[in-house]
């Protein structure tokens, strides 16, 4: 399993952005997709996610009403897209693929495959 994403940037508070994470490898069926992110001395922490079959999606407080998570299962890939950004939205945002769709979802650690970072700052 290959994640590869891309769409990250520097950009100002209120601007929006799209993340992208092209997944190749495996028939991606049965998974749950999610995004992180990680701000430095801060954890890992799940963004947003969504079960591959059927399109459920999850999102935290932190981020409900401006990120959107979709797929495109044509394509084989997941986007991110990112309304409103705020400075505390700058961190590194990483693509992840959970092949159970495990109920520990929150967790990074249900997560078997990850694609490489990519940053994305915001200036106030």
């Amino acid at each position: 399993v290959q994640l590869q994403a891309s769409g990250g940037g520097l950009v100002q508070a209120g601007d929006s952005l799209r993340l992208s994470c092209v997944a190749s490898g495996r028939n991606f069926i049965s998974y749950r997709m999610g995004w992180f992110r990680q701000a430095p001395g801060k954890e890992r922490e799940l963004v947003a996610a969504i079960r591959w079959y059927g399109g459920s999606t999850y999102y935290p407080d932190t981020v409900k009403g401006r990120f959107t998570i979709s797929r495109d299962s044509a394509k084989s890939t997941v986007f991110l897209q990112m309304n409103n950004l705020k400075p505390e939205d700058t961190a590194v945002y990483y693509c992840a693929a959970d092949p159970r769709s495990s109920l520990q979802f929150l967790q990074w650690t249900s997560y078997d495959h990850w694609g490489q970072g990519t940053l994305v700052t915001v200036s106030s």
